[in-house]
């Protein structure tokens, strides 16, 4: 294996931070927290006793401090496995590669990624504003087969894909899992289950607005497959964990059941909920 990164492949600010995050190795903790929205970073950071940095770039804001005496970090991913991608490279590239001299450090550091998000279901038998915690996941977007050494395989998995009936979507899908180790923070959880990440929000998610989706029973199929909720980002945080050698875990507060056709009254309240749930129990 080639240890020297071409400039080309290790894109770097002028202050030697990393390009997209705009930060350097001194600037996150080894507990991260994901949300994706930007606007929720100071929402969760306000709890925090201090705040001592807060860095941004583009759609990717970062505050690190300290709760009930340890470090921690929470960021803004934005939408979609694409943004994904780059942070979860962009995460390992500040621990575990010395940017000074874009060649790979000896000793490898694990970091602990916990995201925070919300969520619809598919199942008609999940509340709206409780807690989900992502055991496995399917991605749909095809991120994972772009790198070499992705292979996994479950009994989630081998059951989806011998009964997953469109041949056109097939091919995109990939599988990953939760850090076990991790679970146990998130033991009092409402549900586990099983998630699907979408590439859209419109048709990939049944919705129809001039455009016709797939197919009407969409969402009821991925049910009868065993998927309990879906978003947008777990797949590829999950996958990339794994294949990078960090420990991830996925809380979702479900905000709406798209079978029931309900929503959260107050989805500002149920954010809230989930930040302070979430919060007890990463660092107690």
């Amino acid at each position: 294996m080639i240890n020297k990164l071409a400039a080309s492949e290790l894109v770097l600010n002028d202050d030697g931070s990393v390009y997209h995050l705009n930060l350097l190795p001194e600037d996150i903790a080894d507990k991260v927290l994901l949300v994706g929205d930007p606007d929720r970073v100071p929402k969760v950071s306000k709890f925090f006793d201090t705040v001592e940095i807060k860095k941004n770039k583009r759609e990717f804001y970062t505050h690190t401090g300290t709760l009930r005496g340890e470090r921690i970090t929470v960021m803004s991913t934005g939408i979609g496995t694409e943004n994904i991608d780059i942070v979860m490279n962009e995460l390992d590239a500040l621990v575990n590669i010395d940017l000074k001299e874009k060649e790979f450090r000896k000793d490898h550091k694990a970091l602990q990624l916990f995201r925070m998000g919300t969520c619809g279901s598919v199942n008609p038998d999940i509340e709206v504003n409780t807690m989900l915690v992502t055991q496995n996941v399917v991605g749909l977007d095809g991120l994972l087969h772009f790198y070499q050494d992705y292979q996994f395989e479950n009994e989630f998995s081998k059951n989806f894909l011998e009964k997953f009936p469109y041949e056109r979507i097939k091919p995109m899908l990939y599988f990953a899992d939760w850090a076990e180790e991790l679970s146990a923070l998130y033991s009092d959880a409402k549900y586990k289950g099983n998630t699907a990440t979408f590439p859209g929000f419109y048709a990939p998610q049944g919705r129809q607005l001039r455009l016709k989706a797939l197919d009407d029973q969409f969402l009821e199929t991925l049910n009868y497959l065993g998927v309990s909720n879906f978003e947008m980002e777990t797949s590829a945080i999950y996958g990339l964990s794994k294949l990078l050698g960090h420990k991830a875990i996925t809380v979702n507060c479900v905000i709406a059941n798209r079978r029931r056709g309900e929503f959260a009254s107050d989805h500002h309240a149920s954010e809230k909920m989930m930040i302070e749930w979430v919060l007890d129990r990463v660092i107690q």
